[in-house]
Order: C-alpha cells, then sequence, then structure tokens
C-alpha cells in the first residue's frame, strides 16, 4: 500500500543535482524577525532533528484548527453567538500560530547549523507548508464569522480570500519553477504577524471587535481584504512577473519555451475553474451549507496539486498536463450542478473530501518513503549525510516494506543516540 510510486526516477536522479538557492528582501523579515529566530535557533538542541521541527509546527495547526471546528463547525460561532468560543481558544491559537511560524523559520537555519541539509527536507518543509497554507486561514475564518446581516465574512467572501492566498502560494513556487530561485513572498511574515495580533485582539476584547465599524464607517475585516488583495494584486504577483522577465533578459530562465514555462499552471487553474462551478451553480448552496467540509477539500486538492509542482521544479522535470484530481472532481461537479446527485450532494462532499484528504496523505508518505529507499537515500544514509529524522524514516521504513535488513533498522538506535 505505501510502496506506490508517485516519483520517477529521472526525477529521483534530479534531486541529487538539485541545489537550494532562495532571496529575502522583506524589510519586516530581514530586521524584525531573522534577529528573533537567530536568537531561538540557538536553544535548540544538536540532537533534534530539522524535519521534526517542521511537523511539530504543522501538527500544532492542525491542533487549532481541530480545536477551533469543534466550537464553530460551521463558521457561525462568532457572529450569531459571541462567546460561544472560549477566550482561551483564542490565546491558544494565538499561541501556536506563533509556535508554528517560528518553527517553519528556524528548520532550515538548524539544518544548515547541524549539516543536515537535505532536498528531502526542503520537499518536507514546502509540502507541509502547501496545506498548512489554506489552514492559516481556514482557522482565521472563524474570528471574523459568517455574515451575520451586518458585519462579518460571508462563505463566498471565504472562497475568494482563500484563493487569493493559494494563488499567492502557487505564484512563488511557479516563479521558482522557471527562474530557479525561491523569491520569499513578503506577505508571509506579515501574514503570520496580522494573524498572531488579530488572535491577540480577539482574546483580549472578543469576536465583538469584528462586528463594529473601525474607521469611518469601514471594519477591520475591510481593511484586510484591501490589505490581502493590495498585496497580492499589486506587489506579489507583479513581483512574480518581474522577477521571471529578469531571468528570461539575463538568460537565465530554466524554460525557454512559453508553453513549458506555463505548462505548470494549468491544473491548478483548472482545479480553480471547477470548484468555482460547482459554488456558482450548486442546486443545494453547497459552500453555504458545508463551508468548512468544502474549503478543506479546496486547501488539500491545492497543496497536492502544488506539492507535483515542487517536485517537478526541484527536479527539473515537466509537469503533467492535468492533475488525475481534476477527473474524479469533473465527475463530481457534473453530478452535483446537473441535479443528478440531489439530496445527496452534501454526503457525496464528505466521502469525495474524505477520499481526497486520504490520498493525498497516501502520497506524501510514499513520496517520502520513496525518496528515503532510494539508492540515494540508502547511500546517503551509509555516508551519515541526510540528518538523524531523514535516517530514523529510512530504518523504519525499511523495517516495515522489508527492503532493508533487521541489522540496518536496529543501527537507529545507535544513529539516534550518538547524535
Amino acid at each position: 500500500m505505501w510502496r506506490w510510486r508517485y516519483v520517477s526516477g529521472r526525477q529521483l536522479d534530479g534531486f541529487r543535482r538539485y541545489k537550494y538557492s532562495a532571496v529575502d528582501t522583506n524589510p519586516l523579515s530581514v530586521y524584525i524577525m531573522q534577529p528573533i529566530w537567530n536568537k531561538i535557533i540557538k536553544i535548540v538542541p544538536l540532537w533534534i532533528a530539522p524535519n521534526l521541527l517542521t511537523f511539530s509546527g504543522f501538527v500544532m495547526i492542525l491542533v487549532n484548527y481541530f480545536l477551533i471546528s469543534f466550537y464553530d463547525w460551521d463558521y457561525t460561532a462568532s457572529g450569531t453567538s459571541p462567546g460561544l468560543v472560549p477566550t482561551w481558544v483564542w490565546l491558544f491559537s494565538a499561541f501556536t500560530t506563533f509556535c508554528a511560524y517560528a518553527l517553519d523559520s528556524i528548520d532550515g537555519k538548524h539544518a544548515r547549523r547541524t549539516q543536515s541539509s537535505t532536498p528531502l527536507g526542503e520537499l518536507f518543509d514546502h509540502g507541509l507548508d502547501s496545506w498548512a497554507t489554506s489552514i492559516f486561514v481556514l482557522s482565521f475564518f472563524s474570528v471574523c464569522s459568517c455574515d451575520n446581516g451586518k458585519a462579518g465574512v460571508s462563505v463566498y467572501t471565504m472562497y475568494i480570500y482563500l484563493s487569493i492566498v493559494l494563488f499567492n502560494f502557487m505564484c512563488s513556487h511557479w516563479e521558482k519553477y522557471n527562474t530557479g530561485v525561491l523569491f520569499l513572498p513578503w506577505g508571509y511574515d506579515i501574514s503570520q504577524v496580522v494573524l498572531i495580533a488579530a488572535y491577540l485582539l480577539t482574546g483580549a476584547v472578543g469576536v465583538e471587535v469584528w462586528q463594529k465599524p473601525f474607521l469611518f464607517g469601514y471594519y477591520i475585516t475591510d481593511a484586510l481584504v484591501i490589505l490581502l488583495i493590495g498585496f497580492s494584486l499589486f506587489l506579489s504577483f507583479p513581483q512574480t512577473l518581474y522577477n521571471i522577465h529578469r531571468a528570461h533578459l539575463k538568460k537565465t530562465l530554466k524554460n525557454d519555451s512559453l508553453y513549458e514555462g506555463l505548462l505548470p499552471l494549468v491544473s491548478p487553474l483548472l482545479l480553480f475553474i471547477l470548484l468555482t462551478v460547482w459554488v456558482v451553480l450548486s442546486p443545494g448552496n453547497i459552500l453555504a451549507k458545508q463551508p468548512r467540509l468544502f474549503l478543506w477539500m479546496v486547501g488539500v486538492a491545492f497543496s497536492n496539486v502544488i506539492c507535483k509542482m515542487i517536485i517537478c521544479q526541484m527536479s527539473s522535470t515537466r509537469p503533467e498536463l492535468f492533475h488525475w484530481f481534476l477527473f474524479p472532481l469533473a465527475l463530481v461537479v457534473y453530478a452535483a450542478i446537473s441535479g443528478l446527485l440531489g439530496w445527496m450532494e452534501e454526503a457525496v462532499l464528505a466521502v469525495f473530501t474524505a477520499l481526497v484528504t486520504a490520498a493525498h496523505v497516501h502520497y506524501g508518505v510514499c513520496v517520502v518513503s520513496g525518496r528515503l529507499q532510494s539508492g540515494h537515500g540508502r547511500a546517503a544514509l551509509r555516508r551519515g549525510e541526510d540528518g538523524v529524522w531523514e535516517r530514523f524514516l529510512c530504518c523504519l521504513v525499511g523495517a516495515v516494506s522489508g527492503s532493508l535488513n533487521v541489522q540496518l533498522w536496529l543501527s537507529f538506535c545507535v544513529l539516534f543516540y550518538s547524535v
């Protein structure tokens, strides 16, 4: 079950030649946050694996999301029943968001500090980031609540917000696919700081602050909308196009063909079109009835599509034209908007969401285990190039699948405690 090969031999070979390259020009990151991370990284024990930091941050994001979901499943608690979500939940959200932000910022530093940087570590980090991006947003929606007739954010506005955020994330990795350099988006650090501040504000004065005019009759949510759209349309996307154009002028583009350069965008755009058709034409108004399920499914499907783009970008290989998720999604959308599903639309959404989530988890586990069980992965294990966490995973996967002998699996104990 866990031996399915999602990564081709050519892509595995591409990982061997991969070199990480990134540029961070955000003043908030360079002058404020980076000095903080440099101090925090000093207290992290050297025996802690970088990928363990990455995974711990993602787990904290998930715990926070499911906790908020327990109190506010349908995104109405803050709008119709202020106070239903306890104050400590908002404070916990601020804490987990900061911890996840910090862990995601120091995992790479820790990898370089322990000389355990590997392509697998970057793939693991960016793969989880592609999923965490939507979870951050979906958790924050509970603060704003659904439209109560006066203030708040409607589920349709939530869908637009989420799409814009995911579009920005996609642009960053599409940019790297063409230039070979990851230009870290300014919006990431700003959004994390805004999220933490919003949770603290909500915990301090209550959700009512989001339902009262803030300035000149505008609400805080209006300011956030302007900030989000402004950064997307007038900063992030233009900066992406500029960096690609500059690489073209310098003749450093990885893809000379316009078709090859735009190919990674086909599946994400088709995914967005299909989902939007379902939202707009659903006879049962599926987004309004099951906003949390639908938006979760959007985030998971997007993450899987982008993960394939990240693998192609890191391995310098060509992405597939149509992601396989598009075909079952197209069938479900057609059955829904044509009325074939009828009253079963919500049940089908639940089943489809569960299958998409399971498929994404299966994809992630198989990609990591396949990378670790490759000849390069086993050679790195013998040479000690990979970190303790990578070596542990390789031994564990080998023990389960039978691809490595028992003696190698037992060597995990020595490897773990000797570093």
